[in-house]
C-alpha cells in the first residue's frame, strides 16, 4: 500500500508549505530626483533603509533642482526595502544614488541582481542616460519605467523609447512611484523580462 502524497504530513508536502520564498535582488536606478526612494518606500513591507542627507548649498549648485524645488534631501549611498510577491518569491530592492559622483557604488549594488528598473522623468530624459547605458553595457535585464508625476505623461512611450535609444525587447512602461500597486506592476515587468531572457 502506497502513501497518499497529498495527505497531511505526506513526504514533500510539509517541505513545500514551509519552504521560505526565493530571494531575488532587484536594483532601482535612475537620475537625481526621479522617485527611486519613493518607489522603494511605497512597496516595502519593512521600514525602508534610506541613506538620505540634506542637500547643502554646495550640492544645490551641482545638482539640478529646477524640477524638484521642494527636494531637501538626497540619497548618498542606497535605499533598501523588500516585498514578498507571493509565498514563493521575495524581492530585495536596492535603490541607487542618482548623482554621477556616487556612480562608483553601482557595481557593488548590482552584484547578484536579477535585473533593474530604470526610472525616468520625461521632463529631463538626459538624467537617465547613464543608468540605461550601465545596464546595456553590462547586458543586465532592465525595464524603463516612466514616473508619471501628477498623473501627467509628457510624451508617448514609443517616443521615449526612441529618445532613449533602447532596444525593442526592453520593456517601457508608465507607473506612479507613490502607488504601491503601480510599483508592484512595474517590478513584475522587470521580473517577467528577466525570466524570459533567462529561459530563451
Amino acid at each position: 500500500m502506497t502513501a497518499d502524497a497529498t495527505a497531511p504530513g505526506a513526504a514533500g508536502s510539509e517541505d513545500v508549505a514551509t519552504r521560505p520564498p526565493l530571494p531575488v535582488k532587484m536594483v532601482i536606478a535612475g537620475g537625481f530626483g526621479v522617485g527611486k526612494t519613493t518607489t522603494v518606500a511605497s512597496i516595502s513591507e519593512i521600514e525602508p533603509l534610506t541613506t538620505e542627507a540634506s542637500i547643502t548649498s554646495v550640492a544645490a549648485g551641482v545638482d539640478d533642482l529646477s524640477h524638484t524645488p521642494q527636494k531637501t534631501t538626497t540619497t548618498v549611498a542606497m535605499d533598501f526595502g523588500c516585498v514578498t510577491l507571493d509565498p514563493t518569491l521575495k524581492l530585495y530592492l536596492f535603490g541607487t544614488p542618482g548623482q554621477e559622483r556616487f556612480g562608483f557604488m553601482w557595481d557593488d549594488l548590482m552584484e547578484g541582481a536579477l535585473g533593474g528598473l530604470v526610472i525616468v522623468d520625461t521632463r529631463r530624459l538626459d538624467d537617465c542616460y547613464a543608468a540605461v547605458d550601465y545596464f546595456e553595457h553590462r547586458d543586465i535585464p532592465f525595464a524603463v519605467a516612466v514616473n508619471a508625476f501628477d498623473g501627467q505623461l509628457e510624451h508617448d512611450l514609443q517616443d521615449i523609447r526612441w529618445a532613449l535609444d533602447v532596444r525593442e525587447n526592453v520593456p517601457v512602461t508608465v507607473f506612479d512611484a507613490r502607488e504601491r500597486g503601480s510599483v508592484r506592476d512595474a517590478l513584475l515587468v522587470v521580473l517577467e523580462h528577466a525570466l524570459a531572457r533567462a529561459t530563451s
